[in-house]
């Protein structure tokens, strides 16, 4: 070690004998800078930083307490680390997923960031530049004045967020960014080798996801077909004959679907007909409706399809009708919501919209 870093180290430790409150390298005692955790999850990857919290005590720390141009723990105590459960990119640059030491050179008008394969030490007196995995320049910013360190993570999105270390009245962020479905393939292949594999929702569950996102389909197909493995269900059979025609097997996914509705029950069909309605699919959803009640004449989600028909024809007598019989059959958490229809009916409101 230089002799500035020597020195730089001895006058720290004699800092903290001659001014903090009574500490120790052996026990756990209060400390003048206290531990911090906080935590963001970008789809299914957590970011983490572990850092403690200095105070300004009325001291100029950019350019004074924190030299400009000399690595900085960007905290204090030992390493402030970052870790990372899966690849991510830091300002667009890739960075293997791992837990990191996270040092700072400050500038008054650029900040280097340091991502160092060494997250186990103390500070940033034994750093060396060689053992960086990452480094990243960023334009601090001003912000209000903050008393004690901290780091937020500020403005989340689907597949990114930014984290941003403030202390005194200097802000300064990076953006982390996660590739989620590469995330989230890696994550389901791990998953589905545990207990999820004997379970058909677990299956189901992850061929939707990719239905849901619009890509993989080959993949959701295997998924549904797995899930159909474990069990055959309405739900799966429902799930692949969407893989299928996101795959343009129409024909395939129409033989299918009507296998599925053969066995739906009254709360499968019923709900298969509200999706279909959110879809903008009016008429087949009514010809699932009919078929429901045709089926299960007197199920109480059978009367609210029908009185879903014939709002439509704003035949308002027979859907208040209907819907009344439907409230009458329905489970009591659900008497106040069918109820509430009933009402609408009778302002002759649309409730299909």
């Amino acid at each position: 070690m230089c002799r500035t870093r020597v020195a730089a180290l001895v006058l720290s430790l004699l800092m903290v004998a001659t001014f903090s409150h009574a500490q120790s390298a052996m026990l756990n005692l209060p400390r003048d800078s206290q531990h911090a955790l906080i935590t963001q999850r970008v789809g299914v990857t957590d970011v983490t930083i572990n850092y403690h919290r200095p105070l300004v005590k009325g001291r100029k720390v950019f350019g004074g307490l924190v030299p400009y141009g000399q690595v900085w723990r960007a905290g204090a105590n030992e390493n402030t680390t970052i870790t990372f459960t899966d690849p991510v990119t830091i300002d667009g640059k890739p960075l293997d997923a791992g837990t990191y030491g996270l040092h700072m050179i400050p500038g008054e008008n650029e900040w280097t960031i340091a991502f160092s394969k060494m997250a186990t030490a103390w500070g940033s007196f034994s750093y060396n530049e060689k053992e960086d995995a990452l480094r990243v320049t960023v334009k601090p910013q001003a912000t209000d004045f903050h008393e004690a360190l901290t780091y937020d993570f500020d403005d989340p999105k689907a597949d990114s967020t930014v984290a941003t270390m403030r202390w005194e009245k200097v802000a300064v962020p990076f953006t982390v960014a996660v590739n989620v479905h590469e995330a989230v393939d890696h994550s389901l292949n791990k998953q589905m080798r545990g207990l999820a594999q004997y379970t058909w929702d677990g299956w189901d569950d992850a061929a939707n996801y990719w239905i849901t996102e619009k890509t993989n389909y080959d993949q959701a197909l295997k998924y549904s077909d797995q899930s159909i493995q474990v069990e055959e269900r309405f739900e799966n059979l429902m799930t692949k004959s969407k893989a299928l025609d996101a795959l343009g097997k129409s024909s395939e996914a129409a033989t299918l679907r009507t296998k599925a509705l053969e066995r739906g029950n009254s709360i499968q069909l019923y709900g298969y007909g509200r999706q279909l309605q959110r879809d903008k699919k009016q008429d087949e959803a009514f010809a699932i409706y009919r078929n429901t009640y045709k089926k299960y004449p007197n199920d109480w989600l059978s009367h609210a399809g029908m009185s879903r028909i014939y709002c439509s024809q704003s035949d308002f007598d027979k859907a208040v009708k209907e819907m009344k019989l439907a409230q009458d059959g329905a489970p009591e958490q659900a008497k106040t919501q069918v109820g509430g229809l009933v009402k609408r009916l009778e302002n002759k409101e649309d409730i299909n919209k």
